[in-house]
This record gives C-alpha cells, structure tokens and sequence, in this order.
C-alpha cells in the first residue's frame, strides 16, 4: 500500500489533469459565449435562431448523451486524445449555456447611445467589439462562469467515473478515477483523503481564480458607471480625432453621455399573445414532424417498436424515481431555505458553509455509497434515490436563496410588525415569497437528477478492479443508455435519447415554464 505522501502526490497529479480538462473547458465556453452571446444580441436574424436553440439545450441533461458523444468523438479521435475530447467537450457543454446568456443579456441591455455614438465617431466593427462589447459583458461573463465552474465540477467527476465502466473508454489520470479507485480499495482513510484534496482544489481555485475574476467585474459596479462611460467617450474621441480636436470632441460627447446616462426606469417587456402563439404553433410544428419521422422510421424498421416499447417503459421507471426524489428534496429544502431567508441570524456563514458540501459532488460519493450498501436488499434503487437527492438538493436550496434578494421588503416588515409566525407565516409569507425561486431551482435540481442517472442506475468497476457490477436498478433510461453504447446498439441508444429529449421538452414548455410566468404575475 502506498505511503500517505506518495498518495497526495498521487491525488494532486490527477487532480491536476482534472482541473486542466476544467480549465480548457471554461476557456472555450468563454469563448465561445461571447461570440454567441454578441451574435444572438447585434443580428436579430441570428438572435431568433440562437436564443430558442439555447434555451432548449439549457434544459436538457446533457450527461444523457455522454454515451453518445464517446461513441461519436472516439470514432474521430480515437484512442486517449479522443477521450479526454470527450469528457472536455461534455464539461462545455455543461459550461456554456449560462454564460452565453449572460453575455446576451449584457449586450442586449447596453445603452443605445454607445453604439450611435460609436457610429457618428467611426470606429470600426473590432473596434467595436474590443471597446464596448467585450467590457460590457464582462462583469457577467466573471459572475456566472463561477456557477459554470461548480456545474462543470459535476459533470467532470460524473464522466471521469462513467467512462471507467468500459476498459476502451478509460480515462487515465483524474481526480474522479482515483477517488473510485481508493473507494474499492476498503481504505476508507485514503478515500477521506482524496475528498478533502479535492475540496482543496475547489477552494483554491475560488481564491486564485475567481476572486480576482469577480474584482475585475467590481470595476462595473454602480458606483463606477459615471468613470467607465466617460473613459469609453473619450476613447471614442480619441479613435475618431485629430489630437488638435480632441478636446472639442470629448466636452460634446461628455455633454452627450451625461444627458444620455441619466438613471431611467427599466422597461419590462412582456411578451405578446402573437408571440406566445408562434412558439406554441413553432412547438406544434416540431411535435408533428417528430411524429411523422418516427412513423416513417417505425414503418420501415419494424424493430424499432420493441426498442420503443423498452425505451418507453424505462423512461417511465426512472421519471417515478426522480421525481420520488425530488419530493424528498422539497421536504429538506424548502425549511432549510425558509429558515435561511426569515429566520437564520448568520446565514453568510451558514451559506458558505453550504457552498463547501455542495462542492463535492454526488457522483464523486458514489463508490463509497454503492459499497456501503452493497449488501442490503434492494441496494441498487436506495443507491439510485440518493445519487438523485444528493444531485438535486443543492439547486433548490441555492435557487430559492439567490432569489430572496428579489424579496419584497414588505414581507419582511409584516412578518416583523405583526409578529406573524408559525402555519399562518408558511401560508401567507414563505411560501408565495420563495415560489421563483423554488420553480429555478426545480428545474435544474430535475436535470441534475436526470443527468444523474447515467451513473446512478447502473455503475460499474470495469477498468479498476476487476469487472463487477457495483450497483444496478431492474431497469431505467440511464442504465439503457449505459448498457445500448456497451453492446453496440447505436438505434437503441438513440432511441432512447430522442424519447428522453422529448418528454424533458414537453415538461419544461408545459409545466415549469407555465407555472414560472404564473408565479411572475402573481409577484407583480
């Protein structure tokens, strides 16, 4: 057995591989945002493309078409350069989404009067591009790639651990394999050990990384505009200037952004029942040529119904697990969360405290779990139900926190002055105030639990010691997706992929984002 100090060598080397794949995906979904994020905001050709096309991959679980990306990429590249192409293009994806809105959301707010004054003076689209767009979309940019981060932690350890299931699809070095590793090694100290380097990771990348990421963001501040729009003006003139009118240039347009800048109302913009009929006949559309495919393909591939059936079963199962789970999850959430919002007296550290436990993510304790209750009747669905509660449970309680920013003063004031407390708080307070934010972190807590099931309904030790199934439900779309891509069967693995894709969009169209605008016009 190696010594405690050739195990952190050890632990640091492949946390060390696992946080550059981290890096390199957090790079390129940077990049990649922006240059989405600017698109979709400047070209309203390319915004009504790419703003729906995001929202949807946004909801869907991603880890679900792990399977399907190894079998794709490892075809292209194969061998390890495939793998890790692989993994780090799951981490992207898993990355993106939130940044690219963010820097979306930036542009599209950005006063008019920088581009008409970026007009009149000439500068030019790079110009353009390097003096308002990036700046202006950076503060986002810095804040949300600090949950894109702790998203892509998951997704890091969950492919690390998935591709192990098969000796051809193994990833050699990273913090994931080797936590595995330790845990069917039965030396529960080394597995402690490998936990907390990771958490050590995580904190210091906090520190070194985003710290000084989220202070480039402060500069952006309110309390900095007036500096930042007056330094943009007289960068303008200076592009567009003959030194010897420079000045003359930088009084008017000083003039300019003083009149332009002054503080204004934010204009809610409701979407129109014309719109809200173009998606729902765009939705409709979309359903009937899905159907007419599958009809197509059903006549002409007449296997296709068994793997139909199958998928259609299995889906079935795991939606009741998951959604048995989440139940489990509001149960523990919401006092948790009520408690934090109205009632805790140091909830910052209660808050970082949290921040901490969330870090590790569920599929990084899944040895340890399936191990521990290997020997129980029924082992494979308790471990199943507390891979998806631990993979949900953070959402819900970081959505309803992150939201109580937004409430009302007022709620607080009644709860204070009238002393209301106890079922009549709960029924008059609590409950309507935390609804946005328990619908946001509901959403996600529901693709985490599905993103989960990958590894939670069928996990095996293929590659690290021996090759035994560790932990496995009766059935489920996860372990379909798991055992289709190990024999081969791409039809049933895209399948089930489709069925999957389809049932997530239809509850997030019909379902969360009905309740959502329901809630938003109830808090009005």
């Amino acid at each position: 057995m190696v010594g405690i100090a050739g195990l952190l060598a050890q632990l640091i080397i492949d946390t060390s591989f696992s946080w550059i794949r981290m890096l390199v995906a957090l790079f390129l979904s940077i990049i990649a945002s922006i240059a989405i994020g600017i698109l979709a905001a400047r070209s309203r050709f390319a915004g009504r493309i790419i703003i729906p096309v995001l929202d949807v991959f946004q909801t869907l679980p991603i880890l679900a078409f792990f399977p399907f990306v190894i079998y794709i990429v490892v075809a292209t590249l194969p061998g390890y350069i495939g793998i890790n192409a692989a993994v780090i293009f799951l981490i992207v994806t898993s990355m993106i989404w939130n940044i690219a809105f963010g820097v979306y959301e930036s542009i599209t707010t950005l006063p008019a009067e920088f581009i008409e004054a970026a007009r009149i003076y000439g500068m030019s689209r790079l110009a353009r591009l390097r003096k308002i767009f990036i700046p202006a979309c950076m503060p986002r940019v810095a804040e949300q790639s600090v949950l894109s981060w702790a998203i892509g932690l998951f997704y890091l350890v969950t492919s690390e651990i998935f591709s192990t299931g098969n000796a051809n699809y193994a990833v050699k070095y990273g913090i994931g394999v080797e936590i595995t590793k330790l845990a069917f090694s039965g030396n529960l100290l080394y597995y402690l050990i490998g936990i907390l380097v990771f958490i050590g990771f995580v904190v210091a990348t906090r520190f070194l990384l985003f710290v000084p990421f989220e202070h480039y963001s402060t500069r952006y501040t309110e309390g900095k505009k007036k500096a930042r729009r007056w330094t943009i003006s007289l960068q303008l003139a200076k592009q567009a200037s003959h030194e010897k009118t420079y000045h003359v240039h930088a009084a008017k347009l000083h003039m300019f952004t003083q009149h332009a800048y002054r503080e204004r109302p934010a204009k809610r913009v409701q979407p129109t029942s014309k719109k809200r009929m173009s998606r729902f006949y765009a939705y409709m559309y979309a359903a009937v040529a899905l159907i007419i495919i599958i009809a197509l393909l059903v006549y002409n591939y007449r296997f296709l119904v068994g793997y139909e059936s199958e998928t259609a079963v299995a889906l079935a199962v795991s939606f009741v697990r998951v959604w048995g789970a989440f139940a489990a999850i509001l149960i523990v959430a919401v006092p948790v969360s009520v408690y934090l919002v109205f009632m805790a007296k140091r909830t910052s550290r209660y808050i970082l405290l949290f921040q901490v436990i969330a870090s590790i993510p569920a599929t990084i304790l899944l040895p340890i779990i399936a191990l521990s209750l290997s020997g129980y009747p029924g082992h494979g669905e308790i471990t199943a139900f507390l891979i998806f509660f631990l993979s949900g449970l953070w959402y819900v309680i970081f959505g309803i926190i992150s939201n109580s920013k937004t409430i009302s003063a007022s709620i607080l004031d009644v709860k204070k002055v009238f002393g209301v407390k106890g079922t009549l708080a709960w029924r008059k307070l609590y409950i309507g105030a935390i609804m946005p934010g328990l619908i946001t972190g509901a959403v996600t807590a529901i693709a985490g639990e599905w993103n989960a099931s990958i590894v939670a309904e069928y996990f095996t030790t293929t590659g690290i010691s021996g090759s035994n199934v560790v932990s496995s439900v009766g059935i489920g779309i996860g372990k379909l997706l798991d055992l289709s891509l190990a024999n081969g069967n791409i039809v049933l693995l895209i399948t089930a992929l489709i069925n999957l894709t389809a049932m997530i969009l239809i509850i997030n169209t019909f379902v969360w984002k009905r309740l959502y605008r329901k809630v938003e016009r109830t808090s009005v």
